[in-house]
């Protein structure tokens, strides 16, 4: 194992990191912007370097400034974290190219996932189902109409080069089309760089479903269970569980083992997710996309299948085996993720602000993965999240009364937060009984 590591992220990604490279005896380097130098990750860190302004662009964003704080402070590995530079192949091969070791998966799986029309191309060849759709991008508006005529409406147009919810739009008919697809390409050239266009069926009742994979360091792909991630406002996740409630044992058999080729497909190493729509329906699932990082959602899967993520990921990265017997992997229990954004639970716009209360619930079951604490402030420049509440129980109906207890405990004043939401949804008829799809905070508001 290396000696050193530094963590090329902020907030409750990187003190979680921190906390277990520490664990295994490991120096854990923080980097950080002048707008976070006073929150919990920098001194937690056994060392910590301000490598540029508040904007990510010029911080964590900034390969030259991360790259000369390794250097100066003799990091040995790099972990980016989930976000920023994460699935950035160019910085991944810089980092090698460094005499750095990278932390993540290799900079071709990067590059080979990161266009999904190409993710899409691969997967299909590999035998994973993937939903009717473009096989290349729609190269203008003609192309894109003449391709929904084919797929059948109401289909979803997405840039090809998106991802974590953005970038995407549901055409209903041609004249809807004829509006998204330049909303979606303007979008996309001003976010990402890239234009391009893709289009897929859209499913108006789904569930959104993922399976963790982790390739290990001697070539081997294994697959740690599934998470049900369908509670989602404008296409982004706001709680997470596992096992899904929606999965059986035998369509679970099948979604691992469609989540096992995709990283085989593409010679996959460390941690990554293979995200799929589920038809509630027909029980049939299709790839949607793959995320070459580790997820925000990651604890529930710690919790079920009994492992540490992050220190899998670093042991893969030094060329070690697993602490685990991949051969004998079964979930136990359940958890969900809750995430504590900085937001107006009503509209879910964000509310930054200074933290002048934080009270954290604790007790069995209970888990804080945390950014903030009092007198900390929540600045405009960055990701609402603000911690997780990560709530395990023996049964699905154990981490729900567990979890109620938990979001009534926690005490949040200053900027804005979605306690009250959750507090709401942990009553709510439909996410009580397990069947519930992506609409449900629509129908909720």
């Amino acid at each position: 194992m290396f000696e050193s590591l530094l963590v090329a992220n902020r907030g409750e990604i990187a003190r979680r990191i921190i906390r277990t490279a520490k664990k295994l005896g490991i120096r854990a380097i923080a980097v950080h912007s002048e707008a976070d130098a006073g929150l919990p990750f920098v001194t937690e860190a056994d060392e910590a370097v301000c490598v540029g302004p508040a904007n990510p662009a010029l911080s964590y964003r900034n390969v030259e400034a991360i790259l000369a704080a390794a250097r100066n402070t003799g990091a040995q590995a790099i972990h980016p974290g989930y976000g920023f530079l994460s699935e950035n192949a160019d910085f991944a091969r810089t980092v090698e190219a460094s005499g750095l070791i990278w932390v993540g998966p290799g900079a071709d799986a990067i590059t080979a996932m990161g266009d999904k029309i190409n993710a899409r191309n691969l997967m299909a060849a590999a035998g994973v189902p993937v939903a009717p759709g473009t096989t290349e991008p729609a190269a203008d508006l003609d192309a894109a109409v003449a391709a929904a005529a084919e797929i059948g409406y109401p289909v979803m147009v997405k840039a090809a080069a998106g991802g974590g919810g953005m970038g995407m739009g549901v055409a209903t008919d041609e004249a809807a089309l004829r509006t998204e697809y330049d909303k979606v390409r303007s979008f996309a050239e001003r976010m990402f760089g890239d234009g391009s266009v893709l289009l897929e069926r859209y499913f108006p009742r789904v569930r959104h479903v993922e399976v963790q994979i982790l390739g290990l360091a001697d070539g081997r792909v294994v697959a740690l269970g599934e998470r049900e991630c369908s509670v989602q406002r404008r296409n982004q996740k706001l709680v997470e569980e596992s096992p899904s409630p929606a999965v059986s044992p035998e369509l679970r058999s099948r979604f691992l083992a469609a989540a096992v080729r995709a990283g085989e497909a593409v010679n996959y190493r460390n941690a990554g997710t293979v995200e799929c729509l589920l038809d509630p329906t027909t029980g049939e699932f299709f790839f949607l996309e793959m995320n070459t990082r580790l997820q925000v959602e990651h604890p529930v899967t710690e919790y079920v299948y009994g492992v540490d993520l992050v220190e899998e990921q670093l042991r893969v990265a030094a060329g070690l085996a697993p602490t685990f017997d991949p051969d004998a992997l079964a979930p136990r229990g359940h958890a969900i993720e809750l995430r504590i954004n900085a937001e107006d639970p009503k509209r879910f716009l964000p509310g930054p602000g200074a933290i002048t209360t934080w009270n954290e619930p604790a007790g069995e079951g209970v888990r804080v993965d945390s950014g903030y604490v009092a007198g900390n402030t929540v600045t405009p420049f960055y990701d609402s999240l603000m911690a997780k509440l990560i709530i395990s129980g023996a049964t699905r109906d154990e981490a729900v009364q567990r979890a109620r207890a938990a979001v009534a405990q926690f005490e949040i004043a200053g900027p804005k937060n979605n306690l009250p939401f959750f507090a709401e949804l942990l009553e709510n008829p439909e996410f009580l009984s397990g069947d519930y799809d992506t609409g449900i905070v629509s129908r909720m508001r």
